[in-house]
């Protein structure tokens, strides 16, 4: 079931031990049948060698024996002699000798002759030659040699001595080679297995350890794991698990942090609320009843607006969602949206808030949550620009990036502070204003999901036309492209 599983779902791997151990064992098992091969040519070949000199030999003490007289060949081969050179115990030979014109002059009538017996090839005359042929049914070895005439000026006339002999005893030989080297491979081969794969499990015994200590650990347990027993090879691994335990530790951290911070910032209207409510069950004036009642509804107000915080930040948080939501969209547009829906507010508190159209602002960007983001950058601007301030939101497109400026005119920030304004929870020292402190931090979780990078500055002189008060907040979106890469430092450009 098993392995129906893994050929059903490619994704599903096989186990390193058995991936290592195919990788050690498929060169093996494919070199072994050409190991065989290879052995098998070789040893017929060393096995032919002492009998193909063998018959060599023959042929040239059949050739010492051949004399011509009157322009005919005649072998004075003595019977004891010819009993001598068929005498085999294994193997049959045979001999016979043919003149130029292909007519038997002694042996064995059958015995097959060359493809040509009768054009001898001038470079063949005295060479013995061997060849692979048939007769009655065997394979044979045959040694030839031609013979000339001599006396003859052209070298035309002689005679074909031919000694054959069946292949047993090569045969023989050859399988006594084979065998000695074939049949201990039959024992080393399984040998060597068994081998690699006992060095091959102590090798990952490491690993093994590695996973046990993994496993042993508890659940809250996020310290880095000791290099000190880690081999080489697995350091990466472990080094870039300890740097995953690391940012798990950092951001449990931080969640407890923020939930301590959230729990300490809904106590303060929550006890509002409830001291409010005591006051107004206690309380028979109308008057100071309907006052109690205002101050109830604004601590839930103020309640209300810290819990949608909280939850925005909660979605901004969750940055793999947002991220495959994003889509191209203009910027100045959306933030021209945006600006009407605070009009109203800027106008209750004599704020003049202005937008200054630039062109298109091209990105890559989750619109909910750039709204949520727009909706913070002004909020914060709002609240802390005096009466009869000004307000500018402004989008302008720079090269390949896209800026996004909030300018106001309140009373400014110094440069040790605008380090901590987006951090959660911080308020600014001496200030007044009511707030969350979660604004600011919003929107940087809001700029990381879009690789965007947020800062907030003083306003120049040249922002504000002579006057330096007032903060001015900017964010730097990659502009679109079909590649996009973060941002990692934002870009000190200023416009109007």
């Amino acid at each position: 079931m098993r392995s129906l599983r893994t050929r059903e779902n490619p994704d599903i791997q096989r186990s390193l031990f058995g991936e290592i151990l195919d990788w050690m064992l498929a060169p093996l098992l494919f070199v072994w049948p050409i190991s065989i091969a290879l052995t098998h040519y070789f040893a017929n070949n060393v096995a032919s060698y002492p009998y193909d000199q063998a018959l060599r030999e023959q042929v040239a003490a059949l050739s010492r024996q051949v004399s011509f007289v009157d322009g005919r060949a005649r072998l004075a081969l003595p019977g004891l002699a010819e009993v001598f050179l068929r005498a085999d115990e294994i193997d049959t030979v045979y001999f016979h000798l043919l003149d130029d014109e292909g007519r038997l002059l002694a042996g064995d009538p059958e015995l097959p002759a060359p493809a040509n017996p009768g054009g001898l090839a001038r470079s063949e005359f005295g060479e013995a030659q061997l060849r692979d042929d048939e007769y009655r049914g065997q394979p044979m070895r045959i040694a030839y040699l031609y013979l000339p005439q001599p006396g003859d000026p052209g070298e035309r006339r002689g005679v074909l001595i031919e000694v054959g002999e069946t292949t047993e005893k090569r045969a023989q030989l050859a399988n006594k080679i084979i065998a000695s080297v074939i049949v201990p491979q039959f024992v080393i081969i399984p040998l060597a297995v068994v081998l690699v794969w006992f060095g091959l499990s102590q090798g990952l015994r490491p690993l093994t350890r590695l996973r046990d200590r993994i496993e042993a650990r508890r659940e809250a347990d996020l310290s880095p794991i000791s290099l000190g027993r880690v081999p080489e090879e697995l350091r990466p691994l472990t080094e870039a698990f300890n740097s995953i335990l690391a940012r798990m530790q950092q951001n449990v951290s931080a969640q407890r942090r923020f939930i301590a911070d959230a729990a300490h910032q809904m106590r303060t209207p929550l006890t509002g609320l409830k001291t409010q409510a005591q006051l107004a069950m206690r309380e028979t004036d109308p008057d100071e009843l309907r006052h109690a009642l205002r101050q109830i509804l604004m601590g839930a107000d103020r309640a209300s607006h810290l819990v949608d915080q909280l939850l925005a930040l909660a979605r901004a948080e969750t940055s793999d969602q947002a991220q495959q939501a994003l889509v191209t969209l203009d910027l100045d547009h959306l933030l021209r949206e945006v600006v009407e829906t605070w009009v109203i507010r800027a106008l209750d508190k004599n704020i003049d808030l202005g937008y200054e159209r630039a062109g298109k602002g091209l990105i890559d960007g989750n619109a909910f949550l750039l709204r949520e983001m727009i909706n913070n950058l002004l909020d914060n601007a709002l609240r802390y620009t005096p009466v009869g301030g000004c307000v500018t939101a402004r989008v302008a497109a720079l090269g390949d990036f896209v800026v996004l400026e909030i300018e106001d005119s309140g009373p400014g920030i110094s440069e040790d502070e605008s380090l901590k304004v987006f951090d959660r929870f911080y308020r600014g020292e001496g200030t007044d204003v009511e707030g969350s402190g979660l604004g600011l931090a919003i929107v940087r979780e809001i700029a990381e999901v879009h690789k965007a990078a947020a800062s907030l500055r003083p306003r120049t002189r040249s922002d504000a036309d002579g006057e330096a008060a007032g903060c001015v907040a900017r964010i730097v979106f990659p502009a679109h492209r079909p590649l996009r890469k973060p941002v990692q430092e934002p870009v000190q450009t200023g416009f109007a």
